[in-house]
């Protein structure tokens, strides 16, 4: 007998006996092993209390059972971020300090300032991290900050799109990481950040946050091996590396370099001493040499390779593609280490790019096509540049192969390439010629040939944009394709079709052709077929989604009488 009477169904446990089996291997509802005793410490929100009775009438003590353990407390940043925060800080107290030393002169006084506000910096990176707190309460994410104002941020586990976890350098000296959460409706910037988490909790939470929010987390072991089987798919030989010149992007590096620094110049000149004016000068010294700005010029265009080789293999430096249960995870990063998982059945299709120089190369890179993605150009990557025949090796064994051709679009449709690319530069043909006839000035004669050469180019150009046009259907997944500077292939699966959508210019009207868009609860939203005959226009929404249009091709039925 109990304390109140009540008999016990079985015997009562040794006092300090050994838990049952079920509680001492169980882990808890947020992955978390069983603490030592195997007894998981529940959320206040959790608890029941029979009907009529009081919060503080324990159900477990009035049957002679031992109390429950108290509620686990929200979690908090690693406090090693409180050696980051003050650094991070730095760069906007650094044009303060300075000014405050220079008006100063560098007296004790000035020193005394400058003094106070990296205090005052430091103190407000402690209230930061103590403010703020961090939990998984049954099937939500909260995030809370109470410094002036409490605020409270709820994330649903089932709206979690995706987690990226990075290791910027400094966070990787510390042992530490930054967990971003993307729910896809926040208009590409990440729902919730954790920066300054361990390597471990940032790997725990993910795994967390990636298996509940693809359905309730399980307590059986096969289940929790199978969700957590990895399998890599790719792993991309450094060698492959060197196509990075070929991306466009990363070969624009040195300008946007010597631009940074001349805007710097420009800004702050006046705050770091050298004024504007200085800068100004400068400027002009070269503008009255302009074989040294030939020669700036020159230099840049040589860096470009090298230079924008350089920063494509530091961003791209080891990556891999993985199948880690139900989701895709891609790593990359040399410097800045980062970690992208996608949810496998939120995929809907991908995207295969390539440029000019990249077909020369027969090389493309490849991005996934996701629901509710924000920041699809970064965070779905799949793959850098990779031969042409790997990435829809890759692609089509991660999410599934295209197995059709693409059909071609009426000859109408290269006409209209080559005028769009040949008539604009003969416009400037036509105005050069009447400044040349008016004037006779070598700026006209200079337009002119230049005028001239880009209208001879524009007729391969052409040409090239037309054979890159096409679309088809292979009973499972839809394709279409167009560019040329930048040609994109976008293969999409039916079932992510929701609409679809003709457009059609008055220059379309009368060339008999229109611009079918298949709309897609993913990715750009929409996918379009350039210039389709109207046949095809009508035809292939038919072909793909045919049940849409049973409604209107059966026949009425006839009136009973």
């Amino acid at each position: 007998m109990t304390g109140h009477g009540a008999p016990h169904d079985g015997p009562e446990p040794p006092p300090g006996g050994p838990p049952p089996p079920d509680q001492a291997t169980a882990p808890d509802a947020e992955g978390r092993p069983a603490p030592e005793g195997g007894v998981h410490p529940q959320p206040a929100s959790s608890r029941t209390w029979a009907e009529g009775s009081h919060p503080g009438d324990d159900p477990s003590r009035a049957f002679g059972g031992a109390p429950p353990p108290p509620a686990r407390a929200p979690l908090r940043l690693s406090p090693k971020v409180l050696l980051l925060d003050p650094v991070r800080m730095l760069p906007s107290l650094l044009i303060p300090l300075v000014g405050v030393l220079f008006v100063g002169g560098f007296s004790a006084r000035s020193y005394g300032w400058a003094a106070m506000g990296v205090v005052g910096t430091v103190v407000f990176a402690i209230i930061r991290w103590a403010t703020f707190t961090y939990e998984i309460v049954g099937d939500r994410l909260e995030t809370k900050r109470a410094l002036i104002s409490r605020s409270v941020r709820t994330i649903p586990l089932e709206r979690i799109r995706g987690v990226d976890v990075s290791t910027p350098p400094m966070h990787r000296l510390l042992g530490l990481s930054v967990l971003k959460i993307d729910t896809g409706a926040s208009g590409g910037d990440e729902e919730a950040e954790l920066n300054g988490v361990s390597l471990a909790e940032a790997e725990r939470l993910k795994a967390v946050l990636l298996r509940r929010a693809a359905r309730p987390v399980s307590h059986e072991p096969g289940v929790q091996e199978a969700e957590q089987a990895e399998q890599e798919i790719i792993r991309v030989p450094r060698r492959w590396l060197l196509y990075g010149p070929l991306s466009g992007a990363y070969l624009l590096t040195p300008f946007a370099l010597l631009g940074g620094a001349v805007g710097l110049a420009f800004q702050w000149g006046d705050d770091l001493g050298f004024g504007r004016d200085a800068a100004l000068t400068v400027g002009e010294w070269f503008w009255q040499r302009p074989y040294l700005l030939l020669a700036v010029a020159l230099l840049l265009v040589l860096a470009m390779p090298f230079v924008g080789g350089l920063m494509y293999a530091v961003f791209n430096w080891d990556f891999s593609l993985k199948r880690r249960g139900r989701h895709l995870v891609a790593e990359r990063g040399l410097i800045n280490r980062r970690s992208v998982s996608l949810e496998s059945a939120r995929v809907r299709g991908y995207e295969i790019v390539d440029g000019l120089a990249e077909r020369w190369a027969r090389v493309v890179r490849a991005w996934a096509i996701v629901t509710g993605l924000g920041d699809s150009e970064t965070r779905g990557q799949l793959l850098p540049d990779v031969p042409r025949a790997v990435a829809f090796q890759v692609a089509g064994d991660a999410i599934g192969p295209f197995r059709a051709r693409l059909r071609p679009h009426p000859p109408v449709a290269r006409r209209r390439r080559l005028f769009r690319a040949v008539a604009p530069w003969l416009v400037v043909v036509a105005v050069s010629l009447a400044g040349i006839w008016a004037t006779g000035s070598m700026v006209w004669q200079i337009l002119l040939v230049l005028a001239l050469l880009l209208a001879a180019a524009g007729v391969p150009l052409g040409l090239d944009r037309y054979a890159s046009l096409g679309h088809g259907y292979d009973g499972a997944r839809l394709s279409v394709r167009s560019g040329s500077l930048r040609r994109s292939q976008a293969v999409v699966e039916r079932r992510a079709v929701v609409g679809w959508r003709l457009r059609q210019t008055w220059f379309q009207r009368r060339a008999g052709v229109l611009t079918l868009i298949a709309g897609v609860g993913a990715g750009k939203g929409g996918y379009s077929a350039l210039d389709v005959s109207e046949a095809q226009g009508a035809g292939f929404p038919a072909e793909v989604t045919p049940e849409w249009l049973v409604p209107f091709l059966e026949p009425p039925a006839p009136p009973t009488r």
